[in-house]
């Protein structure tokens, strides 16, 4: 019973997984499917498929895990086909195959999914946040958000896409979806538009760097290789947003902020506070403010943040918390490695996590 309820965050510290991808282990099929960040695609391990670089990758037990953080599945290897390889994986899956089913519906209970399934709504409860990291309800949630930011994506009115995708009311839409958009479904649903944003990019020790933000604060500290890559991905969530390289109200400050930036990351300082203006959940901050206080030089381990926050338990949803950050350094995600002292993720590469370690350790040492 211990090997088959092996959670999320065990299934993705295990590195023999990587080694079944580059291997295309055709037996591993079922038991896990791996998911590209730059493609925004999940597979099957025996994918036929070019490899894509370590640091991109991230691994999920199921394929339903993989679509509720946003991936989508590979069309060569078709990896929902894949048959789970235990009773409990099983049993996950017809659940979440359950919720999809009554996609219309304004929520599926727990009474029903265990009439629907022939187990007790608590192994039922249990054995699914084991493996998913998140509720049945929590779920049916993320899936009835993205459809409703699918179809408003695909040009239907708000009250269009808030009744296809399930919400029986405009009250319950704002009410459930508003802080996990980062703004009211109508903002949304114009693309962003009414934003102003302001953004510059500069080269530093770590490649470009781009820095955006709004008349309140900093929204968006990204690194990368090259500045078109950067400037797409800021474009990428909010299309019809006011965003633009000059703004004589914002450039000022946005130029001292990004030289203060720049100053910690050349070690002419160890710590930034600027203000900031981002969107997220209460889970979220909860993470961001944790991450804000390790100190300049150590690290934490994501079961370490998770036993601080009170949800010793949730050690995938600060990976994912960590994962969201949008401002690289002045939320130091950097900072949260593996238990097992592996590096773990990093939005902007892992090769960027490391050197920032490196560096942020060697300056700590200096001063002693």
């Amino acid at each position: 019973m211990l090997q088959v309820r092996t959670t999320m965050a065990n299934v993705m510290n295990n590195p023999e997984l990587w080694n079944a991808v580059l291997s295309r282990d055709r037996s591993r099929d079922g038991s896990f499917v791996f998911a590209v960040r730059s493609t925004g695609i999940y597979c099957r391990p025996s994918c036929p498929a070019r490899r894509p670089g370590r640091e991109q990758v991230s691994f999920f037990q199921i394929p339903e895990a993989a679509e509720q953080a946003g991936f989508r599945a590979c069309r060569r290897c078709h990896p929902r086909r894949a048959r789970a390889n235990s009773p409990q994986v099983e049993l996950v899956r017809r659940i979440c195959h359950v919720i999809d089913e009554h996609e219309q519906e304004q929520a599926v209970t727990l009474e029903a999914l265990s009439a629907e399934t022939g187990v007790s709504t608590h192994h039922l409860h249990r054995t699914f946040k084991d493996v998913m990291g998140i509720t049945p309800r929590q779920y049916a949630e993320s899936k009835r958000l993205g459809r409703f930011k699918a179809k408003v994506k695909n040009g239907a009115s708000v009250t269009e896409a808030m009744y296809d995708a399930g919400y029986g009311s405009s009250r319950s839409l704002y009410e459930k979806s508003s802080a996990h958009l980062g703004m009211t479904p109508a903002t949304y649903g114009r693309g962003g538009r009414d934003m102003r944003i302001i953004y510059t990019t500069a080269n530093c020790s770590l490649g470009r760097v781009l820095v955006a933000a709004t008349e309140r604060g900093v929204c968006s500290v990204a690194l990368g290789d090259s500045d078109s890559a950067l400037v797409e991905a800021l474009f990428a969530e909010y299309p019809n947003a006011s965003i633009d390289s000059r703004d004589t109200l914002i450039s000022p400050s946005l130029n001292l902020w990004l030289g203060k930036i720049l100053e910690h990351l050349d070690g002419r300082n160890s710590r930034i506070e600027l203000p900031l203006d981002l969107q997220a959940t209460s889970f979220q901050w909860r993470v961001w403010e944790e991450l804000r206080g390790i100190t300049f030089g150590k690290t934490r381990s994501y079961q370490e943040i998770a036993n601080a926050i009170g949800k010793p338990k949730a050690v995938r949803a600060v990976a994912r918390a960590c994962a969201s950050n949008h401002v690289a350094l002045l939320i130091p995600c950097h900072r949260v490695i593996r238990q097992d002292k592996n590096l773990g993720g990093y939005r902007w590469g892992l090769g960027r996590k490391e050197k920032l370690l490196e560096r942020e350790k060697l300056r700590k040492s200096d001063r002693v």
